[in-house]
């Protein structure tokens, strides 16, 4: 099994930024890709960025978002610059990936943003 915490949420006014963290335990070399989702009130999840080979950000946020990763800690970050009402969301960290023969997706439990306006 793969455990995945999230931490770094909260309240910050627009135009202010956040760094969320996902620490991942367990079975991670089950993991290839990192990503984070958000999800509204009242709205679908969507995927925010992604980071394995490459990086992917969802065009709402590109420019805005960055995410990154620390190999050595077993850590991956998104850095949140320009927060706007409508990135107000709990946001979660997935892992994914495969490994010998198995597709594995992991979820965090979801972490609390809110912007202010």
């Amino acid at each position: 099994q793969v455990q995945l915490v999230e931490s770094g949420g909260g309240l910050v006014q627009a135009g202010g930024s956040l760094r969320l963290s996902c620490s991942a335990s367990g079975s991670i070399f089950r993991i290839n890709v990192m990503g984070w989702y958000r999800q509204a009130p009242g709205k679908q999840r969507e995927l925010v960025a992604t980071i394995g080979g490459s990086t992917y950000y969802a065009d709402s946020v590109k420019g805005r978002f960055t995410i990154s990763r620390d190999n050595a800690k077993n850590t991956v970050y998104l850095r949140m610059n320009s927060l706007k009402p409508e990135d107000t969301a709990v946001y979660f960290c997935n892992g994914r990936g495969s490994y010998r023969g198995y597709e594995y997706d992991y979820w965090g439990q979801g972490i609390q943003v809110t912007v202010s306006s």
